[in-house]
């Protein structure tokens, strides 16, 4: 835990400045429905970005990569994202690298047809863990194809909730390495929930929220504030 620690404060000092104003984005989004993000100097992309296009980047980043997610984003912006058929989505995606292009076109255009569901949801349940488990859990009604724990945790944070971990391979991997999470190889539920814990005590020590926590940690590993 004490190297833990060492590592988050040293992340906070160095790019303390970026993760509030990511933050303050993600606020901002999440109560206005539209919010500008710059991520220079970690990467060359600014843009505004509405709620839709953020499902999409959250869709579009599990198991591929942000910055992937969020030149989608700059490309397509969100009435592009609200409008695109399949194949232009595909084709897009395919030119940016991603492996699963025709997947990932068909899951945004599902979500899509859901999306008013999700704003009903968003309006309606103020408790995020709620809010995540109908999302994620199959036979929900607010279900959205491809989110998971760890997707529908994602798409959360980006809007400004706080207390919910998105347990990627860079958490895991800063886990593992403290010995603060047993070394599984499956990310199992349960083994999700005790990573979201450990995050959360984390958080208590180090002072921080569990959005700003996540970006930190990222930052560790990568040396950049994205998303």
């Amino acid at each position: 835990m004490k190297e833990a620690l060492k590592q988050i404060e040293k992340a906070k000092k160095e790019a303390g400045k970026s993760v509030e104003e990511r933050l303050s984005s993600f606020r901002e989004l999440g109560t206005k429905g539209r919010a500008y993000f710059d991520f220079r100097p970690y990467a060359e992309l600014s843009f505004e970005a509405g709620r839709f296009s953020e499902l999409a980047f959250c869709l579009l980043t599990a198991g591929s990569s942000a910055l992937l997610g969020l030149k989608a984003q700059a490309a397509l912006g969100e009435e592009g994202f609200l409008t695109a058929g399949r194949e232009e989505l595909e084709e897009l995606l395919k030119k940016l690298g991603h492996r699963w292009a025709g997947q990932r076109a068909e899951r945004i255009v599902k979500a899509r047809e859901r999306f008013p569901l999700v704003l009903k949801l968003l309006k309606e349940e103020k408790d995020a863990a709620r809010v995540r488990e109908l999302l994620s859990s199959p036979g929900s009604p607010y279900k959205v194809e491809g989110l998971g724990l760890k997707e529908a945790s994602h798409f959360l944070r980006n809007l400004g909730y706080d207390g919910l971990a998105i347990v990627d391979r860079h958490v895991l991997r800063f886990l593992r390495a403290h010995g603060l999470v047993r070394p599984l190889k499956t990310v199992t539920r349960k083994l999700y929930l005790e990573a979201e814990e450990a995050l959360r005590r984390l958080a208590r020590e180090t002072g921080t929220s569990m959005a700003e926590l996540d970006l930190l940690i990222f930052y560790a590993a990568t040396g950049k504030v994205l998303k």
